[in-house]
């Protein structure tokens, strides 16, 4: 997977992201970075506020725009739409959690705790997790499931090692989803809200 391709993911994309990686953090079993998840919680952008820029966005013709391609808003909201898809990844997540071996956890935290590589190279780091992890884990789920949780659950599993890595490698998960996932994540946003 090259972390420098892209499939179209911008600012509020980013926010889109964020508020699943962010659920699926909420709603893992056995965590330990509690405290930090929180702290980062009050940092992320206002979920309502995601909503009220997508509202007001005009297409080019003058028709209102969603940025998930609906002109018109079903009953539930994004944010309701988007836990309830981490909370059930989450619990997926759980059952896949023996398939990460704890070395690879190890590794992949050591590697974060260098301050001095740049964003670009943590992503790197993340993907050449991923890839070793896919070559074991169970081939039951759709590939880019596959990746979507696992990219989450070693995110989480970092976390748990060194809670003080909870941010970065939370935002490094939200940049590796953005460039390699997020056709995939908004689809299935899409199809919940049909």
């Amino acid at each position: 997977m090259d972390p420098q391709v892209s499939n179209g993911a911008g600012l509020r994309d980013e926010h889109f992201t964020e508020l699943l990686v962010f659920g699926f953090l909420q709603n893992c079993s056995k965590c330990n970075f509690h405290n930090e998840l929180e702290l980062l919680g009050h940092d992320l952008p206002q979920h309502d506020h995601l909503q009220e820029e997508q509202q007001d966005e005009l297409q080019t013709d003058g028709n209102r725009c969603s940025y998930l391609g609906r002109e018109e808003r079903d009953s539930e909201n994004l944010e309701e739409i988007i836990q309830d898809i981490a909370r059930q990844l989450a619990q997926v997540g759980d059952r896949m959690d023996r398939s990460i071996h704890p070395a690879l956890v190890d590794h992949l935290a050591v590697q974060f705790m260098n301050v001095s590589l740049l964003e670009e190279d943590r992503t790197r780091c993340l993907s050449a997790a991923l890839e070793e992890v896919m070559q074991t884990c169970p081939k039951d789920l759709e590939e880019e499931k596959t990746v979507l949780l696992l990219a989450m659950m070693l995110a989480k599993k970092v976390a748990d090692h060194t809670p003080s890595l909870l941010r970065g490698v939370f935002l490094t998960a939200v940049n590796f989803i953005n460039q390699n996932l997020f056709t995939y994540v908004r689809n299935l946003v899409r199809n919940r809200m049909d």
